[in-house]
């Protein structure tokens, strides 16, 4: 099965979904702050209905992610873990990365280079 949808938001955000074997992969785009965090949730809460064991959000076309963006993926991987699935970042620009890191965001999630990189467990 397969499954796309893109959606942009004031042209500072986009997100493309894609669904297909177990997996539901959200490829973010443009900035996500204070005024396009609402979208990325709608879409993160619509792949809850999903039938899915991974969620995957690819951050490598995101340009900008402020706390109000971090707190989402934080309360996504808190709902997929309730809900039995793995989350996993695709890594993001340097600026997404130091903010990763500085709130230790990145020792909590799984993240990786590219999604080829998924680990199997």
């Amino acid at each position: 099965m397969r499954e796309e949808a893109a959606i942009t938001v004031q042209d500072n955000l986009r997100v493309q979904v894609q669904v297909q074997d177990g997996l539901i992969l959200l490829a973010v785009s443009g900035e996500l702050d204070l005024a396009s965090a609402p979208m990325l949730a709608e879409q993160l809460q619509r792949a809850d209905e999903v039938d899915a064991d991974v969620v995957l959000v690819d951050l490598r076309e995101l340009d900008f992610m402020d706390s109000t963006g971090l707190h989402l993926l934080l309360k996504a991987h808190k709902r997929a873990q309730e809900l039995g699935r793995r989350f996993v970042l695709v890594k993001g620009n340097k600026q997404i990365e130091r903010l990763l890191s500085l709130t230790g965001v990145d020792e909590k999630l799984v993240i990786v280079d590219s999604p080829e990189e998924l680990p199997s467990d």
